[in-house]
């Protein structure tokens, strides 16, 4: 069995709101006895978890639309600090982008819950 890294693309629409198209990558790790198997699991993902919920604050439907699988890594071996995935951002304000990364480290230091990625 081997592991991979994916990413599974949706389209989020807000029904009655006029925007611009908005998208959320969600990286999931799939485990498979091949690249196929994998693409595969990861497009079923996305398929069954493709619907809409309604907004609590203004009973406006959303829907995730799934859109396809992007990108495909197999994992050849855990290593401590190995990369998993890198992003680059080019952020309206840098002061502000930086500002929000050290917030976020230190919730996460200050905070005593463990916070676990749970597949339901």
């Amino acid at each position: 069995m081997n592991w991979y890294i994916t990413k599974i693309v949706f389209q989020v629409i807000f029904a009655g709101r006029d925007q611009v198209a908005e998208f959320d990558e969600q990286l999931r790790v799939i485990a498979a006895h091949s690249k196929e198997e994998a693409f595969k699991k990861a497009q079923q993902l996305g398929i069954s978890e493709e619907g809409s919920i309604v907004n609590i604050n203004n009973s406006r439907l959303i829907h995730w639309k799934f859109i396809n699988v992007s990108t495909l890594y197999q994992l050849k071996e855990l290593l401590d600090g190995a990369e998993i995935c890198s992003s680059s951002y080019k952020p309206d304000c840098a002061a502000t982008y930086i500002d929000m990364v050290h917030k976020k480290a230190a919730h996460i230091q200050n905070n005593d819950t463990l916070e676990i990625l749970q597949l339901v």
